[in-house]
């Protein structure tokens, strides 16, 4: 496989974890790192920041697809085939227009720029 395959498969693979994450089937662990896997791909604050040019990029491009592996080993691989199914459907009308996903990333930065002020 190689890395444009990989990355297309990435592109499913994040919003089919968050799909199990909602799903009563997967078992605790696997939502524990579920949540870690969505929250670090989400989250602006990253281990090494975006701005320094190529090692910003290299920590997304090894830290995240190692934890979507860790989630998987933990989510049972039919509940985790449906998933798939399921998030390839979500990039069907375009690309998903679901704005209050950005609400706890939102107020993350809103309590840090508060804390940095006050």
């Amino acid at each position: 496989m190689d890395f444009t395959e990989r990355a297309k498969k990435l592109k499913t693979d994040i919003p089919a974890v968050f799909i199990a994450l909602n799903k009563k089937e997967t078992p605790i662990i696997a939502k524990i790192f579920a949540g870690i896997v969505i929250g670090y791909a989400l989250s602006p604050i990253d281990f090494i920041p975006d701005f320094i040019p190529v090692i910003g990029w290299v920590d997304d491009l090894i830290i995240l697809p190692a934890l979507i592996v860790i989630t998987l080993k933990f989510i049972p691989q039919e509940i985790f085939t449906q998933c798939r199914v399921e998030a390839e459907a979500l990039w069907d009308g375009g690309k998903p227009k679901k704005w209050y996903f950005a609400i706890p990333i939102i107020s993350l930065w809103l309590l840090i720029i508060f804390f940095i002020i006050f």
